[in-house]
């Protein structure tokens, strides 16, 4: 990929990310496969390319080894970007998998000898609304009106003085059997 692709906050060098979590290396028939570890997640993983005329298709499947050692299975995909900054390609894209708490983003930088670098990096929190303060803190904005106070005091016109605050019902009246017949 090229010009004007977004660089998924991977378009440093690889040295400014939080975390290495893994290397693959290419194997003797060109297969990049090796180990991804973190705290909680372990996995020997190889890249499957991936066959596609789609430009927007990933560049490569992630695989990762079966816990019976039997088969692959596919774990994730990875996109190729190159930075916007400095112009270095690399892979980026997510792990995934029943047994996580959430996806891990990882990007994977090619190095000098043919092999690749895994990064992850935590995601930045999302910025808070003006109003409700961050998420962190549990705050909400005001209430103007609880309807424990005088109609007003309330700062929204409720439409009624009096009664259930929905103001008054446009709909004719039943016909037949009233109120006062039904008291009776």
């Amino acid at each position: 990929m090229g010009e004007g692709v977004p660089d998924k906050g991977f378009g440093r060098h690889q040295e400014n990310f939080d975390m290495n979590i893994g290397t693959l290396k290419a194997n003797a028939e060109g297969v990049h496969i090796g180990r991804i570890t973190t705290l909680t997640f372990s996995a020997t993983v190889a890249l499957r390319a991936f066959e596609s005329t789609n430009e927007r298709a990933p560049k490569f499947d992630l695989m990762a080894l079966s816990a019976d050692r039997r088969s692959w299975v596919k774990i994730g995909a990875l996109w190729e970007y190159s930075s916007n900054e400095t112009g270095e390609c690399f892979l980026s894209g997510q792990i995934d998998d029943p047994s996580l708490s959430a996806p891990i983003p990882v990007a994977m930088f090619q190095q000098n000898d043919g092999s690749y670098n895994v990064a992850w990096r935590r995601s930045k929190p999302k910025a808070s609304l003006d109003g409700f303060g961050s998420e962190s803190e549990g705050a909400l904005p005001p209430l103007t009106a609880t309807g424990d106070e005088p109609a007003s005091d309330r700062s929204v016109d409720s439409g009624a003085a009096t009664g259930d605050g929905l103001g008054d019902s446009t709909a004719p009246a039943p016909k037949g059997k009233t109120r006062a017949s039904v008291d009776a």
